[in-house]
């Protein structure tokens, strides 16, 4: 295992953490987790180097937190810091943030979380938190000892990263989604190098892409690598799995801390074990580098609607997120991954916010910077993400 820096922190992660979202399941019900089948995982990863586990209340619908404080006994516990979040969007009042708190070192069976992250920041919910005290609370929780180092997982623009940022100086670390399509998007580079200037040790989330990246979605499985990016990363002199083009990529960057990985098997654990140990900061040359390059350009030819995410169409009158129907469906083309793409709308997209809500007004077309057929494809998009 390979061990990086963290911020100003005096502490080396390991280059790979385990992120317990995707753990295995059975007969498919997300809320049923294999436990040995995911407590063997976890401690193969833990004897394998890793030193980051980060868990969070939703996931595996609320079973996440405690199978990982289960799988962490027998030693496990304290050979590791240990992650999670609180559910922002569960906080109405001030009280909420102790009662969510405590549920959580119950649920994890610790008297102490190292790190813990507000989580899924974007503007409005960053605002109501820092209006209800969070970063009071937060102290206060930490010099009590149920919380080491606060940070923050986000989503949202890079305006809206570098407010958040800038408004704290007690923030240890941040967690951005990162990966060689999202350099521009989110927080992107730019935000991974602020964060990195002011102190932070930055963790990177969904450096596949949910494992699109490397030809499925996790539970929810794809087609594969589309032929033309499988064609270039065969022509590398390097042979590597597209999987871990993508790991190297983000490793590349000296400034990210550590990659979280959602694993799902025992398999995907030993490989990205191994990717870890090749990893390192500017490893890659420029040619490899170039190639990376050449892919994402490929993906994004493979996009059939040109939307650039500029949101000059938006607000629409009719309340439809135009931008975000056109993502779900470009990456349903892009990686022929079109139930991926159907899941992701049915749960992730508002139903108020969907394609068919479209009244063909034709506001959003006279805005279009590229000229898009906005109202056509509304149509074929939402068509297409709700086929059964």
């Amino acid at each position: 295992m390979q061990y990086r820096t963290f911020g100003k922190l005096d502490w080396r992660p390991s280059a790979l953490g385990f992120g317990a979202m995707r753990l295995p399941v059975i007969d498919g019900e997300p809320g049923q987790i294999d436990e040995p089948e995911a407590t063997r995982m976890l401690r193969a990863a833990i004897d394998g180097g890793v030193n980051y586990v980060d868990t969070a209340y939703p996931y595996h619908r609320g079973a996440s937190e405690a199978l990982v404080g289960r799988a962490l006994k027998d030693g496990y516990r304290e050979r590791v810091k240990l992650a999670t979040k609180l559910p922002c969007w569960l906080v109405g009042q001030p009280a909420d943030f102790d009662r969510l708190l405590n549920e959580q070192l119950a649920r994890l069976d610790t008297p102490t979380i190292d790190f813990y992250l507000l989580h899924a920041l974007d503007a409005a919910r960053w605002r109501a938190m820092r209006d209800l005290g969070v970063l009071d609370w937060a102290e206060r929780a930490q010099a009590d000892g149920r919380i080491g180092h606060l940070g923050f997982s986000f989503h949202d623009t890079y305006e809206v990263f570098q407010e958040i940022v800038d408004a704290y100086d007690g923030w240890t670390f941040c967690q951005i989604q990162y990966n060689y399509l999202d350099e521009e998007n989110q927080a992107g580079t730019r935000g991974l190098k602020y964060a990195a200037s002011k102190g932070l040790g930055v963790i990177v989330m969904e450096p596949l892409r949910g494992g699109l990246l490397a030809g499925n979605a996790g539970q929810h499985q794809g087609q594969g690598v589309p032929g033309p990016i499988r064609a270039i990363w065969d022509a590398a002199p390097i042979r590597r799995s597209p999987a871990e083009w993508a790991l190297q990529w983000v490793w590349n960057q000296s400034e990210v801390s550590l990659i979280l990985s959602g694993m799902s098997t025992l398999a995907q654990v030993q490989e990205n074990l191994a990717s870890a140990a090749r990893s390192g900061s500017g490893l890659l040359t420029d040619g490899e580098l170039a190639l990376v390059a050449q892919a994402r350009d490929q993906y994004h030819q493979l996009a059939p609607i040109p939307c650039t995410d500029c949101k000059y169409c938006q607000p629409c009158p009719n309340g439809v997120n135009i931008p975000r129907v056109f993502d779900v469906y470009n990456q349903a083309m892009m990686f022929d991954a079109p139930e991926h793409a159907r899941f992701v709308y049915a749960n992730w997209v508002p139903e108020a916010e969907r394609g068919d809500k479209c009244i063909a007004c034709g506001e959003c077309e006279t805005k279009c910077p590229q000229h898009i057929a906005i109202i056509e494809w509304l149509e074929r998009a939402d068509r297409y993400l709700t086929a059964v």
